[in-house]
């Protein structure tokens, strides 16, 4: 039996140089997958990255462009305090300033916008052409509204202003309000023109 020197020193078998712990053994390498191509919305989404990396982000809109119906365009009339009417047509009207406007949609899908409206004076037939230049002289030097006239069975002649508007992809609400606006504002600052004009009543012959 062994000393208790011999237990104290160690004297125990001592583990081969050669020898190891087992390990794990080596796992298979993996074979690379295919890579997959970019569906198309990632790739609208790295379009739209780059656009807005080189171009600027724009602010967001908290609604997103929708079809302009007659009940979008009657809200927005109830939402800035207008009065309007709705003819045998099924069209939407009123008066702003005393001269009649219109709110049309016109277009395979009702997609096209029109702000029509109408002087409140008539205009004799024998001030046709001085009117005439009146609205091309407007047309030449304005984007709007359209300025032209048409003349009644009864001879009388009529000034019209219009603003349309190809809304084939929608429009927001705040979009569709500054076009609504647009096309008051300029068809009434085109009428003010006219009166200014016409100081003596238009529907007589000079």
């Amino acid at each position: 039996m062994g000393s208790f020197g011999d237990r104290v020193s160690g004297n125990r078998p001592r583990r081969s140089r050669g020898w190891r712990w087992p390990g794990r053994l080596p796992r298979p390498a993996r074979t690379p997958e295919p890579e997959q191509s970019p569906s198309d919305d990632e790739l609208h989404e790295q379009v739209a990255r780059l656009l807005a990396r080189e171009l600027g982000v724009a602010e967001g809109s908290d609604d997103l462009p929708t079809p302009v119906t007659p009940a979008r365009i009657a809200a927005w009339m109830t939402e800035n305090d207008f009065s309007y009417f709705v003819d045998n047509d099924g069209d939407l009207g009123g008066l702003w300033r005393g001269r009649l406007f219109y709110f049309f949609l016109f277009g395979e899908h009702s997609e096209i916008l029109q702000v029509r409206g109408q002087w409140h004076r008539e205009v004799a037939i024998e001030r046709l052409a001085d009117v005439l230049d009146v609205c091309n002289e407007w047309n030449a030097d304005r984007i709007w509204p359209k300025a032209y006239v048409r003349v009644r069975d009864n001879g009388r002649v009529h000034v019209v202003a219009e603003v349309a508007t190809d809304l084939e992809h929608g429009v927001t609400d705040a979009q569709l309000s500054q076009m609504l606006f647009c096309g008051l504002s300029t068809s009434n600052m085109f009428f003010d023109a006219l009166d200014e004009h016409y100081p003596d009543p238009a529907g007589v012959a000079p």
